[in-house]
């Protein structure tokens, strides 16, 4: 055992830990009494299991929440938040018990669910039910991954472990079975998850809808299953997270719990699950567990005994002698650590970055944009070491393997790797990434096909709500993956998914977007979504201005002849992905027809519309019919032609055929572009 563990296994008799509990339990009844809002259950029902784990185990520093090397907390059942807010608190995190005495109100650092980068200590965004365990497992990876690849005999500089609290909820969501069994796949011993095994849910006893034998379970899935530990008892559950130390696997610590103890009339009910206690219910706890202070008050003995700044600061400090010790013997491992650990990109990020996307633009490859999305990571992986990749399950379709990628091997190996397959898990493999994102060190990424992404969908937006520097990249993205039929083919997706706040979608033409939508993916704190064709699309000559122009989502990729327009003989024509090529060609046949047309690519309608209205309205000048053409649904492109321009699009679900005869059947054509501008054109004349 290392110095900081030492430091952190205080005897079990070091503290009143009834009073601790307490403490947070009424913190818990006060906070959401006062909001009239919230879930005191869960925290009067967890308290001890919490007085166990950060007082007697968690390795923090309340001054420096961004320490590497500190043990990562999530609250996976995060309708507890005031759990975690008294917790945060009273071990002197930048948390005032004013922001606890505004829970769930206006702005404050208190809201109904825990949302990292608004709460010091938040390590995750928790709240959807199960995703949190599932962000719990991908930061145990990243930091059995990182110590694996820094690490060397005698410097052990990552070593931390994750902990997780996670309820009936989570354990009922499905992506907790994908979770787990990954987690126990890959041998992540230095996680460990507390059940709260209280027996309720919302609707009431959970056994009229959850049999599971969740020990049983988790063992077949390959963890260490610690059964019937007392969840009341914090020497029982010290007992257990210490023998959980001892595991190469991942821990389950098993608690049964009373949810809401202390409550006289309400604990053991789902009445107290999710809603105020009541004042005089309030009144009657706080008589039943003899505690006479005011609300919101905490006697200074307490606090004393809670405060974990001293002993915070002690084992950083450790870390940072033992750590330079590391950069005397490793300095450029030590400074590539800190670098990632930051989460910062290379010095020479921007000389590869516009070499990767002139690279493309050189080598004119007409090719499907799953494989222009290989050739790019191939190229980004040169240049980003900490580039981690991997898929559900569709490797070789997705194409998301580069050459020099080495697959992480599960369980018994210590060697370094870059690649993971996440077997059939969408979901789950979205929000493992997620965690991984937020624990730091890694850029990672993960494939499968863009109709699957309604599997992901919930990991994507928290993706977005959390600023997770998260790519997903989706193959296969309309019609034109062909045979496999409707249940495979894109309609809706891309429109969807543009939809979500944050998230920056890119429908790259050819090679050249492709590998400017992989640079923006790398250069934005924000999740990004790659949808990729299945078949080839032909390379799109630019002038270095327009590949320039590319990161702007929206540019003139085509423009009328000069001095010609804008007039009314003109039309703009607004494409994505392989729609590209149809606006492209109807360029010839609508002259023909004395109409001048400029071809607009817009890969990513997110990045375009936070241009500046300047160069929207230079794109897209007003007054000049406008017509889009996808292969997804069309209400999506009214915004951007209007209720008097056209779109080509489709708007029923596909069909099983070879993806040339379907582009016919379904009207996504040259010919059905040159007729749908002539039909606006007409109408916008007439008017």
């Amino acid at each position: 055992m290392n110095a900081v563990a030492e430091t952190l296994d205080r005897p079990a008799t070091r503290a009143d830990t009834r009073s601790m509990a307490n403490a947070l339990r009424m913190l818990a009844v006060d906070a959401v009494q006062q909001a009239n809002s919230g879930h005191p259950g869960m925290p009067m029902g967890m308290a001890e299991i919490a007085v166990a784990l950060w007082d007697r185990h968690l390795k923090h520093n309340p001054r420096n929440p961004d320490w590497p090397d500190r043990d990562r907390f999530v609250l996976s059942n995060g309708h507890g938040s005031m759990l975690l807010y008294g917790l945060l608190h009273l071990t002197g995190y930048d948390l005032s018990i004013d922001e606890l005495k505004r829970f769930r109100q206006l702005h404050s650092k208190t809201p109904g669910h825990p949302e990292v980068g608004v709460t010091p200590g938040v390590e995750t965004t928790t709240g959807p039910l199960g995703q949190g365990f599932a962000n719990a497992v991908g930061m145990a990876l990243a930091e059995a991954l990182f110590a694996r690849e820094f690490n060397r005999p005698g410097h052990e500089i990552v070593d931390h472990r994750t902990y997780a609290f996670v309820g009936d909820g989570c354990l009922m969501e499905g992506i907790s079975h994908e979770a787990a069994s990954l987690a126990g796949t890959f041998g992540l011993g230095k996680l460990v998850v507390l059940y709260d095994d209280n027996g309720i849910s919302i609707d009431g006893y959970v056994a009229q809808w959850f049999a599971d034998d969740t020990p049983a379970r988790f063992a077949a899935y390959g963890w260490n299953v610690l059964r019937d530990v007392d969840g009341h008892d914090v020497d029982a559950v010290d007992r257990a997270l210490r023998e959980a130390r001892t595991s190469q696997q991942p821990t389950l610590i098993c608690c049964k719990t009373v949810i809401g103890k202390g409550a006289p009339s309400m604990a053991g009910t789902h009445d107290v699950h999710g809603a105020p206690l009541g004042a005089k219910e309030a009144a009657a706890t706080r008589e039943a567990l003899d505690w006479p202070h005011a609300p919101f008050e905490i006697p200074s003995s307490i606090r004393h005994a809670w405060d974990a700044r001293e002993t915070g600061a002690a084992a950083e400090s450790d870390w940072t002698q033992r750590f330079e010790a590391y950069r005397a013997h490793y300095p450029d491992q030590a400074a590539e650590f800190e670098r990632r650990a930051r989460g910062a990109l290379p010095a020479g990020w921007r000389q590869a970055a516009r070499a990767l996307v002139g690279d493309a633009n050189r080598e004119a490859q007409s090719i499907a944009t799953r494989k222009a999305s290989q050739n790019a990571i191939e190229g980004l992986a040169r240049a980003l070491p900490e580039l981690l990749g991997g898929s559900a399950d569709l490797t070789g379709s997705n194409l998301t393997r580069w050459k020099d990628a080495i697959d992480l091997q599960p369980v018994e190996s210590s060697s370094p790797c870059n690649y993971i397959h996440f077997g059939v898990r969408e979901f789950g493999m979205s929000a493992v990434l997620n965690g991984v994102a937020l624990h730091r060190g890694y850029l990672p990424f993960g494939g499968t096909f863009l109709t699957f992404s309604d599997y992901s969908r919930n990991a994507l937006r928290m993706a977005a709500l959390m600023k997770t520097r998260t790519a997903f990249v989706f193959t296969h993205d309309s019609i034109g993956l062909g045979e496999d039929g409707p249940t495979h083919q894109s309609v809706e997706h891309a429109a969807s998914l543009r939809l979500i706040p944050g998230l920056d979608v890119w429908r790259p033409c050819d090679t050249v977007e492709t590998a400017q939508a992989w640079v923006s993916a790398v250069d934005r704190d924000r999740p990004s979504c790659l949808l990729l064709s299945r078949q080839n699309l032909p390379f799109v000559a630019r002038s270095e201005q327009q590949v320039d122009a590319i990161e702007r989502g929206g540019y003139v990729l085509r423009d009328w002849p000069d001095a010609s327009g804008p007039n009314d003989k003109c039309v703009v024509l607004i494409a994505t992905g392989s729609e590209v090529a149809l606006a492209l060609g109807a360029i010839e046949p609508l002259r023909e027809a004395g109409i001048l047309a400029r071809v607009v690519s817009m890969p990513s309608t997110n990045v375009f519309d936070r241009q500046s209205f300047a160069w929207r309205e230079r794109v897209l000048p007003p007054g000049v019919p406008r017509v889009a053409v996808e292969a997804g649904v069309t209400a999506f492109w009214r915004q951007y032609v209007g209720l008097e321009g056209g779109v080509v699009g489709i708007d029923t679900f596909g069909e099983s055929a070879p993806a040339s005869a379907l582009f016919e059947h379904f009207g996504l054509t040259i010919g059905a572009v040159v007729d749908e501008v002539q039909r606006v054109v007409t109408s916008s004349r007439s008017l």
